[in-house]
């Protein structure tokens, strides 16, 4: 039983790695090109609209998961980003992707667990109490 639990965990954790990684190609994988300014910077390749769309639409399998307390969530997607951004950048010559890779990584392991926390923990409050058992806080 234990085994078949884990197997179903491990699974689910490679399914969400698997959308992370869709979404990042759906969201930024398709905007390669830096824009040039008239003064000369560069910006990019992403914009603000892409990133939040990402975010946002990466908030459905993290409710999925995180609603019925499996927090496979949290290495699924970051693994799936993190495995995204590394093939999506590595062709920079300057060596400065690895840095933006593990800020991807730190960033979307802490932006998951926090979001994965809370929704449990509103979820969990949402939950009916056993006959007889008084909800907290009443």
């Amino acid at each position: 039983m234990r085994q078949r639990q884990t197997a179903l965990q491990l699974s689910e954790a490679l399914l969400l790695a698997v959308v992370a990684a869709a979404m990042w190609a759906a969201w930024l994988g398709w905007d390669q090109q830096r824009d040039v300014h008239p003064d000369g910077s560069t910006t990019g390749p992403y914009e603000a609209w892409q990133v939040i769309g990402l975010v946002l639409t990466l908030l459905a399998p993290v409710y999925w998961a995180a609603s019925r307390r499996h927090f496979v969530a949290v290495p699924g997607v970051t693994v799936g980003l993190t495995a995204a951004a590394f093939h999506d950048w590595s062709d920079d010559a300057s060596g400065l992707y690895v840095i933006g890779v593990g800020m991807v990584m730190l960033g979307s392991l802490a932006a998951t667990a926090a979001v994965s926390a809370v929704i449990a923990h509103v979820k969990q409050d949402r939950r009916p109490s056993p006959p007889g058992i008084a909800p907290l806080g009443v």
